[in-house]
């Protein structure tokens, strides 16, 4: 299905019906779906007058955004170590409100020999069950000498085609493609190898063998050999396909007191440097800070030596679904002489009303992704995503997030998370950063209260020298708003002046229930995510959201 192939709603008010920070509900986007996708059939010039309509409140150069809430990092018994079907895993998104999801199994022989085409077969099943959601095919790449990440692709003709190709061409663990150790003589050949990948993808983009498809990297500070210059280096390559990381990992269930054990951290992030490690990490950098990945956690760190380069990077949040906390389903039995090897999938699961292990949340039900969109369909998804009109957040501490910034003098409506403003040294510019509050309990059952919303500066110094640069010794907190007790919709209104550097702005905000100083010091992060004593991680207790940056480029006066 694509945005040309829209559903029409027979009943538009059972759409989930959440407003974002504009006042452009998703149930009112799906409203105009059919509309759009009777027009984009057609071709722009046949666009009827009230579709035009549609499409300037949504679109344009100044455009009103409706977010989409997604999940890029779902597994099913077509990974090796997961256990659900794609229709439990595409109910549970919709229970909890996910508007798009993308199924990422991870690459090995049995998925790549047999999984990827039954897969796709139940995902076209999965799709037709659930109308109102979208649901990509994806794949866990191994990156050669790296971590994972995600590759999807929008659907279509090739889409299957296309990761099938990938997997068996490019996949490190298929390759035997995995060493990235500092002395290991094939890491330069496989860390070039994942350029190259990076590079393919982009060419089956630009030749119209696929509508499009993105990468996304996952738990990079896992293991901790995603080496800044890797990271760099697959941006680089394409960054109009490689566009970001997981700010947040999966897992996040991993360390709720009594359930896992008494070493468990959130995340799963319970590792220690090894040889494939990146010596330049410190042993810190294997944590995660308020469930956040070390490298987005730290105000000034990894992330931060990204965007001050100029170059858009993003992040996402999603559950890396595999295993439940509290589900009683366990995997079902193999029948004589089958296994993953010679089927690419595992059996359907079984319940056992009995408690099974895990540390994962069901797709939406405690982390999720935000995506400013235009029009409703997959292109749209990826479109916002490629844009950088992300935010996310834990536990739904917040309905919805609308962010814009513009120079005082103007009359627009400015540029939003992603974007770019063209400035002259010394102007006025205001932020104006529009919340709206959660309404409801969240699956848990608690009403989440933003506690603070903290503004992160940093300067932009373009591309830097060393290319395992992990700080950004100018990016700091700037200022932080106390909006205790705040309901309903509010806009805060932050001046900012454009200096004599180019310039980005990003947010952050928590529950205030668990901070402290940052990892690099109050001076430049007076109360940022800490770290959770090991066992002790209830994630529900301390939520946070980011936005995505906004860029200033300064000129002359």
């Amino acid at each position: 299905m694509t945005e040309q192939q829209l559903p029409t709603w027979a009943d538009p008010s059972v759409a989930p019906a959440f407003l974002d920070a504009q006042g452009v509900s998703r149930r009112g986007l799906l409203r105009r779906a059919g509309l759009f996708g009777a027009a984009f059939a057609l071709g722009s010039a046949a666009i009827p007058t009230a579709a035009a309509a549609a499409d300037r409140r949504l679109g344009g150069d100044d455009p009103r955004l409706a977010y989409l809430v997604g999940d890029h990092h779902i597994h099913s018994v077509y990974s090796h170590d997961a256990k659900y079907t794609f229709s439990q895993l595409a109910a549970a998104g919709a229970k909890f409100g996910l508007d798009w999801m993308v199924f990422t199994e991870h690459s090995n022989f049995g998925h790549a020999k047999y999984g990827a085409p039954l897969e796709h077969e139940e995902i076209l099943k999965a799709r037709a069950e659930n109308p109102r959601q979208l649901i990509f095919q994806g794949l866990e790449w191994y990156i050669p000498a790296a971590e994972h990440c995600t590759v999807f692709a929008a659907p279509g003709a090739h889409e299957v085609d296309l990761l099938t190709r990938f997997e068996t061409a490019y996949d490190g663990k298929l390759l035997g493609y995995t060493d990235g150790s500092a002395a290991g003589p094939d890491t330069a050949r496989n860390e070039a190898h994942a350029v190259k990948a990076i590079q393919w993808l982009a060419e089956q983009r630009r030749s119209g063998y696929v509508d499009d498809v993105l990468v996304l990297a996952n738990h990079p500070m896992r293991l901790g050999i995603d080496s800044p210059h890797e990271m760099r280096a697959w941006r680089d390559a394409a960054p109009e396909i490689m566009i970001g990381m997981e700010g947040a990992p999966g897992a996040q269930g991993a360390a709720i007191p009594g359930w896992r054990g008494t070493t468990s951290i959130r995340g799963e992030y319970e590792n220690k440097p090894s040889a494939q490690s990146w010596a330049g990490y410190p042993a810190d950098a294997y944590l995660t800070y308020g469930g956040f990945d070390w490298a987005t956690a730290t105000v000034g760190g990894l992330w931060d030596s990204m965007l001050a380069e100029g170059s858009l990077f993003s992040i996402t949040t999603n559950s890396d679904a595999h295993r439940i906390v509290f589900d009683t389903w366990k995997n079902g039995d193999w029948p004589a002489g089958q296994n993953f090897d010679n089927t690419g999938k595992l059996p359907d699961p079984v319940d056992t009303d009995t408690p099974q292990p895990g540390s994962d949340f069901w797709p939406g039900q405690f982390s999720r992704t935000h995506v400013g969109v235009t029009r409703y369909g997959y292109r749209a998804v990826m479109a916002g995503l490629r844009a950088g009109r992300v935010w996310v957040d834990h536990g739904h501490l917040l309905d919805g997030l609308d962010v814009r910034l513009k120079r005082d003098c103007d009359l627009g409506r400015g540029i939003t998370l992603g974007g770019r403003l063209r400035v002259r040294k010394g102007e006025k510019l205001t932020l104006y950063v529009t919340v709206t509050t959660a309404s409801r309990p969240n699956p848990q059952g608690i009403l989440p209260e933003l506690a603070h919303v903290d503004v992160v500066r940093g300067a932009v110094r373009g591309p830097v020298a060393d290319r395992d640069t992990w700080q950004a010794p100018d990016t700091k907190v700037v200022q932080t708003k106390d909006v205790s007790g705040r309901k309903g919709t509010y806009t805060l209104r932050i001046p900012l002046t454009a200096g004599e550097e180019s310039f980005y702005v990003r947010l952050r905000g928590s529950d205030g229930n668990r901070h402290g100083a940052g990892y690099l010091g109050a001076s430049v992060d007076p109360h940022g995510p800490i770290p959770h004593e090991p066992g002790n991680g209830d994630p529900w207790a301390d939520t946070w959201f980011y936005s995505n940056p906004v860029f200033v480029d300064v000129t002359g006066a």
